[in-house]
């Protein structure tokens, strides 16, 4: 089993700044892409941002300029740095990873989420 287990959201006035945490466990082989993703009221699930094993990363245009994503493999965890946060950014905020659970066989896993509201 494989668990991803996300941290740090909260309320934040305009501006301000939060980091959210995601660390994987269970039984993992090894970690491909890791990436935030946002779901706001009345609206689709939304990608934030992505990053490879390597490093590469891929954010929204939304976000581009104000939040940082990286990770830290060692500790299989990923992490989200929001600064000058929006009401826009409002959301509730998922982990995602592609993990392998086993020879060959890669699985997608989502946390269970994390509530961010940036008040006005």
């Amino acid at each position: 089993q494989v668990q991803l287990v996300e941290s740090g959201g909260g309320l934040v006035q305009a501006g301000g700044s939060l980091r959210l945490s995601c660390a994987a466990s269970g039984s993992i082989w090894g970690i491909n892409a890791m990436g935030w993703y946002r779901q706001a009221p009345g609206k689709q699930r939304e990608l934030v941002a992505t990053i490879s094993h390597g490093g590469s990363t891929n954010y929204a245009d939304s976000v581009k300029g104000r939040f940082t994503i990286s990770r830290d493999n060692a500790k299989n965890t990923v992490y989200l740095q929001m600064n000058s946060l929006k009401p826009d950014d409002t959301a509730v905020y998922y982990c995602n990873a592609n993990i392998r659970v086993g020879p060959w066989r890669d699985n997608d896993f989502w946390g269970q989420g994390t509530q961010v509201t940036v008040s006005s």
